[in-house]
Formats: structure tokens, sequence, C-alpha cells
């Protein structure tokens, strides 16, 4: 069988350390053939590292020269749109980082493409492929918390701003902060075990108060000086109504004054609860008026990425579904952009 032929665009930290890693080792099955980035050294680095054909500085130029099976987009947020429908229509599958872009329409629009194409397009949300959202989801499939009523999640770090002036803090180019940096994560796979119900209401706060704090708020520094942009949240907090009747709790810091770093999912239900936080799945039941709580030994599934990748590259092969379904991003990005304006003008929104 021939190997896809494979080529990235956006030769970064996510880039290089998530896609080009795992996907490297599908020699097999995948032939890294180019890379993109519009840093010339970046690419040329990472053709290097990972044995591909040709660097790229401009992915339309890559698409028009290479005929590729597959695609992975890990550029900034902004970019995810336009890079994505453009391989679709190049006749590659693309794997698009998350979020899968910075509004809902964006979205829809690269749901749209890939329809038109009739490519598989899958967004690069590695929580969902994680063992114990996989074992969450089988738990609440088979009826164990029965009627889910009410949800929870959320990611707070105490010191962890990534870097003052870069695209992460640049609303124009990321689309806002911590929400939708770290809160799509969680987001969706707290939406993806209520089986994504549709979004009604939305309301929420955001607040900016770290961004000249100096220097120890942020993870990376090689940004910051005094006239670097700032113009999005380092706090969101929300609440959505879903039109079946279920709520959900929010809350996603990038820096706050609290005891530690750590990320959470609670679930409600009439049989029983579950919760996730700290690296560990907990099951919460009653057996004939006894309370039990249960928590489940997992494998790991290896490094980041790597359950993602195989997963694509199965569906592409095998013509099967993906399971982090673009047209699911545009409910998570609908809450997002909900809370966002909710923030803005006080009140609560309507989305969907």
């Amino acid at each position: 069988m021939a190997k896809l032929r494979y080529g990235i665009i956006g030769a970064g930290g996510c880039g290089k350390g998530k896609h080009l890693a795992s996907y490297s080792l599908l020699a097999d099955q995948v032939q890294i053939v180019a890379v993109c980035d519009i840093i010339a050294e970046k690419a040329d680095a990472a053709a290097d590292q990972f044995g591909a054909e040709a660097a790229y500085t401009d992915y339309r130029q890559m698409l028009a020269e290479e005929k590729l099976d597959l695609v992975s987009v890990a550029t900034p947020n902004f970019v995810h749109a336009p890079a994505a429908i453009a391989a679709l229509e190049a006749g590659a599958h693309v794997h698009c980082e998350k979020p899968a872009s910075m509004t809902p329409e964006l979205v829809q629009s690269m749901v749209d493409a890939k329809n038109r194409t009739g490519r598989k397009l899958m967004i690069g949300l590695n929580n969902r492929f994680t063992p114990w959202a996989q074992f969450a989801k089988q738990w609440v499939l088979a009826g164990n918390l029965g009627e889910i009523y009410h949800a929870k999640c959320g990611w707070k770090r105490r010191r962890g701003i990534p870097g003052k002036g870069g695209w992460f803090t640049t609303k124009a180019q990321s689309g806002g902060g911590p929400l939708i940096d770290l809160g799509v994560h969680f987001l969706d796979v707290c939406n993806y075990l209520l089986d994504f119900p549709q979004p009604a209401t939305c309301s929420g706060s955001t607040y900016s108060k770290f961004a000249d704090c100096g220097t120890s708020t942020m993870s990376s520094n090689k940004f910051a000086t005094a006239e670097s942009t700032y113009d999005v949240e380092d706090l969101a907090v929300g609440f959505v109504r879903y039109v079946n009747g279920i709520s959900l709790e929010l809350e996603f810091s990038w820096a706050s004054n609290t005891a530690q770093e750590y990320n959470y999912i609670e679930l409600y239900g009439t049989k029983g609860g579950l919760k996730y936080e700290k690296g560990q799945l907990t099951l919460f039941e009653d057996f004939q008026g006894t309370v039990l709580d249960a928590s489940p030994k997992l494998k790991n599934d290896g490094a980041w990425g790597n359950a993602e990748t195989r997963h694509f590259v199965d569906c592409i092969l095998n013509d099967r579904e993906v399971l982090s379904k673009p047209e699911e991003a545009v409910k998570i990005m609908q809450i997002i952009q909900g809370i966002y304006q909710s923030a803005a003008t006080g009140g609560e929104v309507r989305v969907g």
C-alpha cells in the first residue's frame, strides 16, 4: 500500500512536538514530505529533523507543488481556517490543531469545505483521545450516571501566561485568552461526555489582571516588553444552559492567586457521577444504600498526540468517521463566543 504523503503548516512547538513527532512514528503508513513555516529557519530545521524532502515558507506554494494526502495545520489560531480550507481544496485530508478557528462562522466554513471536497477534517483535541476520557465515555453510555443534569469544567494556572506580545496574547491572532486556549480542551471533553447537546444561552465574565504584573506570571518571557500587546483575558468564568435542560459551569485562567495548577471535569447524574482531576478519574455511585467511590486503573496511551494521529490515519486508510468532528467544534465555538459576548455586554447571550 502506498504511504500517505504528509505535509505540515506550522513548525512551532506544537507542530514539531505533537504532529511531526507522532506522525514520524507511523513510518510504515506516512511519508513526511514537506514542512512549511513562515520562519524559514524553523521550516528548514524541522525538515532536516524529520527527513522531509522540502521546506516552504508559503503554505499555498507547498500545496500547489506537492501532491499531499494529509496535512496538519499547527499555526496560530487566525490561520487555521484559511490554511485548512486551502489544504482541503488541494485534495488533502486535514488534521487541524485546536481551537478549530476563532468564531463559529469560521469553523462552519471549514465544515462546508470538508463537505464540498469530500476530504476528512479532524480537530486536534488530544484530551478527547486519552484513556480516561474514553473510559468515561463508555461509562456514561452504559447508563451508570443515569440522567445527567449538571456539569463543571475548568483549568486554572497559578502562573502560566504563555508569554506577552506573541500571538497568544494578541486577540486578533488568537481570538482570546485562556478560554479559547485552555478552555477549548475541557469544554470539548465535557460536551463529548454529554453527547454534544445544543447550547441555548451563555453568561460569563472575563478579567485581565496580570498583564502588567511582571515576568513571574509568564510561562515564557521571550516576547515580553513594556509595550507588548496583551488585549486578552487571563481569567474567564461562565455558565451555559443547553436546550435539553443541562447546565454547565466553567472557569479557565492563565494566572490566578490559587494553590496550584489543576484541571477538572465533573458530571452530576441521578444514578451516579464522575470527576476527573489531577490526572485521576473517580466514579461515584450508590449500591444498596451505600455510597461507593471507584478509581479505575487506566494505562497511559503514550506521548502527546500519538493516539490522535494513529486514529486519523486509520480513518483515512479505512474510510472511518473521525472521533473529533469539526461539526462539534462549531458548538464549542458557539459557547466560547457566547461567553465573550456576555462578558462584553454584561448580560445573558443566546447562542446556536
